[in-house]
């Protein structure tokens, strides 16, 4: 992702899952499939005649073999996971390009498709939790960070350290990191085990680069999250924090790991739970 303006790193973009609202039209072809089906169904109730699978219209057999699997498939991934692949180095080392990931749906409450509309209250997010969200700005696109800063917290950045709640966040190098595939370029980077409050995770430093540096006070019912590639992501050092609204889920799983550039399937990656 981008660091600040738009021309300073413009290869690196967002987790964005699809181009379009997928949730609704998976919503509206459920809806679809289960009006026609049903509604054949009540004909032939009115009609006084017997289900027929031989005699039924090819719509309606279409419908009725949809039906239940799109419906199956809007409840998992409304309620339960949904799938997401990783296409920018800004979670880099955690991430990398061509991870796909399973994101927790129920971790913060239970929302209604499509409207997003919070009806059951569970948990909310810890610091150090991986994240999906829809970016503020653009409400259609997702992105992925790690929660820094919860409601209320104080939260200062300078020459690329954290504080937290005026306690520095400790940071261990653990040497130059060696990037591989897409996220060669990350090569030479200083890679560090940051300890946030309790929750260690690997992060990518450029050294010499230039780094904006601030306190801010994360105000309720928001969050601060950012990049563990620290140098390479465009996140709430730049465009503010995250409502609480905007919170899709808690990703937890690596199922499957694909870049071409390197050796295509990273089979050490998959089933690696995330921290």
């Amino acid at each position: 992702m981008h660091q600040g303006n738009s021309k300073a790193l413009p290869h690196y973009t967002h987790i964005n899952f699809m181009d379009f609202d997928f949730s609704f039209y998976l919503f509206l072809a459920t809806i679809v499939t289960g009006i026609i089906w049903g509604s054949y169904l009540l004909f032939l109730k009115s009609q006084g005649k017997p289900f027929d699978e031989e005699n039924e219209p090819v719509l309606v057999e279409y419908a009725r073999s949809f039906f239940p699997v799109v419906l199956i498939v809007l409840l998992l991934r409304s309620f339960i996971a949904e799938p997401f692949r990783i296409p920018s180095g800004s979670m880099m080392p955690t991430l990398l390009v061509g991870d796909f990931i399973l994101v927790n749906k129920f971790t913060y409450g239970i929302r209604l498709p499509v409207i997003n509309k919070k009806i059951i209250e569970i948990n909310e997010p810890k610091r150090g939790d991986i994240v999906v969200f829809r970016y503020p700005k653009d409400p259609t696109v997702d992105y992925i960070k790690r929660v820094i800063g919860l409601p209320g917290d104080k939260i200062v950045y300078s020459n690329k350290k954290l504080t937290v709640n005026d306690v520095p966040v400790k940071q261990v190098s653990l040497g130059t990191y060696q990037g591989v595939g897409q996220g060669e370029d990350m090569t030479g980077a200083e890679h560090l085990l940051e300890d946030l409050t309790g929750v260690e995770h690997s992060i990518l430093i450029r050294n010499g680069t230039p780094s904006v540096e601030f306190v801010y006070v994360v105000p309720q019912g928001h969050y601060f999250a950012m990049g563990d590639n620290r140098d390479n992501s465009n996140d709430s050092r730049y465009w503010g924090p995250v409502p609480e609204a905007n919170l899709v889920g808690k990703a937890f799983f690596i199922w499957m790991s694909w870049d071409l550039e390197n050796k295509g399937i990273g089979f050490g990656r998959i089933g690696t739970l995330l921290k």
